[in-house]
């Protein structure tokens, strides 16, 4: 998970806490050069690592939280679009939520693949074919709407890497109705 200034919090939270309750390893990373990156809602992070620092090698999915201007500052970060375009090439995971997949879009990954976004940000998912789905995941890649979404999205990348009893188990212990 990757977390620019301005990361939704929310958005970025959720996912990391329920792929950690599902044993997932997960690092947050910032892009900033600091550990403690602001967050859109004045709720500061510490993260786990420095983007200098990851071995993208041992990695199986780069996921990007939306929020504003993290998601501009997330598609400005040249380390981290290199690894996003190198993991779309190999077919390795890649999701994004809220605004964050418009990072995608702007980026030429979505060319007829199914694809959601934060709503009025859907010109930016450029080549998609866009759904107002909560969830799509379409391939190697999965998009979400926003902050409402984050527990669906959460869920699926569990699914993704692990199982759909996995996730389904994970739904049932926090009580989310899908």
């Amino acid at each position: 998970m990757f977390f620019a200034e301005g990361h939704e919090e929310i958005e970025a939270l959720t996912v990391v806490d329920l792929l950690r309750r599902a044993d997932i390893e997960v690092d947050m990373v910032s892009i900033t050069g600091n550990k403690r990156v602001p967050g859109s809602h004045g709720i500061t992070t510490i993260c786990d690592k420095l983007i200098e620092t990851v071995n993208f090698d041992s990695a199986d999915m780069l996921v990007l939280p939306g929020g504003m201007p993290g998601t501009l500052n997330l598609g400005l970060c040249e380390m981290l679009m290199d690894q996003v375009h190198g993991f779309n090439v190999s077919k390795k995971g890649l999701a994004a939520i809220c605004a964050a997949p418009t990072v995608f879009g702007k980026a030429g990954l979505l060319d007829g693949k199914k694809a959601t976004c934060y709503p009025g940000m859907e010109k930016d998912l450029k080549g998609a074919e866009v759904s107002y789905d909560e969830v799509c995941h379409d391939g190697h890649i999965i998009t979400s709407r926003g902050l409402g979404t984050a527990i669906p999205f959460a869920l699926e990348i569990v699914k993704t890497l692990t199982s759909a009893e996995k996730a389904e188990e994970l739904a049932k212990k926090i009580v989310y109705k899908s």
